[in-house]
C-alpha cells in the first residue's frame, strides 16, 4: 500500500498523503530499522520484510522526501534488509534460496516461494544499480539462478509459485502463476538489463514481458488468470496484478524497448479499470458514494467485489499510465541523496539481525486496524481523485 501511495507522489506531484505514508514507512521500521517491527515479527515472512524494502527502494530512487535526520533513511533500510535476506540464504534445503517464513513456528517455513526469492532478487538489483555495488548485483545473479536450477523459473520464462522440501527437494512443487510473481522478476531482470546491457538479460527480460502477455492478459486487460474468471481470488490475490502494473510501468522506465508494448497494455487495461470504479452502494465500502472500484475488469462493470486490493489495485493500474512523463528512477550519481549504511541489518558477527521478541497484545491488534482503515479511506479517495 505504501510503496503505491509513494508512486503516487511520484507520478501526481500531489502530497496530500506524504505525511501519513512517512508515518507509516518509518512506525514499521523496528528496533534494529529493518522492517522487523515487535508487532509484527511473529507472524512477518521474507515477502513482507521485503514489500516493505521495496516501497522503501522506490522511495529512494523517485527522490520521495528524506526521513529527519534523526530516523532510519530509505537506502540504508533497503541495504539492512538486503543483508538479512544473505543471512538467511539456506544452502542445506535446495541448495539455496530463502524460505517463505522466517520463523520455524510459522506455517511455510519448509516452503521456499518465488515472492520471496522474488523480493530479494528485486532488492539486490536495484540497489546494485542505485549504488553501483558488484555484491548487490552478484546476489541478484545468484538467486536468479538458483531460482531456474530449483524449476520456479522455466525455459519458457513462467514464474512458478514455490517448493516444498519434506526430506527432499522439491518434495512437491507449486505450479500456480501469480500476476505478480511474474512482474517482480520481470522487473529485476530489466534493472539488471539495464546494469550490464548483456544480451542474456535482454532475452530474459524479453521471454519474462512475452510471458506476461500470454499468461496474464486477456482481450488486452490484465487480469489475475488463475482465479479472477471463478471469482476465488483471495484478498492477498486481489491486489497481485496492481503490482505488476507497477513493475510493468518500472520496466518501461528502465528498459526503453519495452515501452510501447507496456504502454499500449497499461493505457487498455486503466481504460477499463476506470469503467469498474463506479460502485454504489457497496457494502463493506467506507469511500466516496460511486466511487468504489471492483476487481475484474474483464467485462467492464463493476462486480460488486471491494476492498482495499481492488481499490489499491484499480488505482495503480490507472495512475502508472503518467509514467510516460515522470522522472525515471535516480541512483546516487544521477541525483539519488538518500543516505546508506552497507552494515544495516547485521549483527556483531556479520549475520543479520536477531530480534528478541514479545507478544503482541490486544492494542497492538487494534492499533494495527485502526491504521489500515484511515490509510485504506486515504487510498480510496485517490483514487476518486485520479478516476474524477
Amino acid at each position: 500500500m505504501f510503496g503505491t501511495l509513494i508512486d503516487y507522489w511520484w507520478l501526481t506531484g500531489d502530497d496530500s498523503y506524504n505525511t501519513i505514508t512517512t508515518q507509516a514507512m518509518l512506525h514499521q521500521v523496528g528496533d534494529d530499522n529493518d522492517y522487523m517491527p515487535q508487532n509484527q515479527t511473529l507472524t512477518e515472512g521474507n515477502d513482507d520484510q521485503g514489500f516493505w524494502a521495496m516501497a522503501a527502494m522506490s522511495a529512494a530512487e523517485h527522490k520521495y522526501p528524506n526521513p529527519p535526520e534523526d530516523s532510519p533513511q530509505w537506502l540504508a533500510l533497503v541495504q539492512a534488509v538486503f543483508n538479512e535476506y544473505v543471512s538467511r540464504w539456506d544452502t542445506e534445503n535446495c541448495n539455496g534460496g530463502v524460505r517463505w517464513q522466517i520463523f520455524t513456528w510459522n506455517a511455510g517455513f519448509d516452503y521456499k516461494n518465488s515472492i520471496s526469492n522474488g523480493c530479494f532478487f528485486n532488492v539486490a538489483a536495484r540497489l546494485a544499480r542505485y549504488t553501483g555495488n558488484t555484491t548487490y548485483s552478484d546476489w541478484a545473479e545468484k538467486v536468479w539462478t538458483w531460482q531456474t536450477d530449483v524449476g520456479l523459473l522455466t525455459s519458457d520464462h513462467e514464474v512458478l509459485d514455490g517448493v516444498h522440501f519434506e526430506g527432499k527437494c522439491p518434495s512437491s512443487t507449486d505450479s500456480t502463476k501469480w500476476s505478480y510473481n511474474a512482474g517482480i522478476f520481470l522487473y529485476g531482470a530489466a534493472v539488471m538489463y539495464n546494469i550490464t546491457g548483456s544480451d542474456t538479460w535482454k532475452t530474459r527480460l524479453d521471454g519474462m514481458l512475452t510471458d506476461v502477455q500470454t499468461a496474464f492478459v486477456q482481450n488486452d486487460i490484465i487480469y489475475e488468470a488463475y482465479c479472477e474468471p471463478t471469482a476465488q481470488c483471495s484478498q492477498d490475490a486481489q491486489s497481485f496484478k496492481g503490482y505488476l502494473a507497477r513493475w510493468l510501468a518500472a520496466t518501461s522506465q528502465v528498459a526503453a524497448h519495452t515501452a510501447d508494448t507496456i504502454t499500449a497494455l497499461l493505457l487498455s487495461s486503466g481504460k477499463k479499470a476506470a469503467i469498474t470504479c463506479s460502485g454504489s452502494p457497496a457494502s463493506g465500502f467506507k469511500g466516496h458514494a460511486g466511487t468504489a472500484c471492483g476487481f475484474s475488469w474483464l467485462n467492464e462493470t463493476f462486480d460488486g467485489i471491494v476492498g482495499v486490493g481492488p481499490q489499491m489495485t484499480s488505482l495503480q493500474m490507472i495512475m502508472y499510465n503518467l509514467v510516460g512523463s515522470a522522472e525515471a528512477p535516480v541512483t546516487a550519481t544521477t541525483g539519488g541523496n538518500s543516505t546508506g549504511d552497507v552494515n544495516g541489518g547485521k549483527t556483531d558477527d556479520g549475520s543479520g539481525s536477531s530480534n528478541s521478541l514479545k507478544a503482541i497484545t490486544t492494542a497492538d491488534k487494534a492499533g494495527a486496524a485502526i491504521l489500515t482503515i484511515m490509510v485504506s479511506a486515504s487510498v480510496v479517495a485517490g483514487s476518486a481523485f485520479l478516476i474524477m
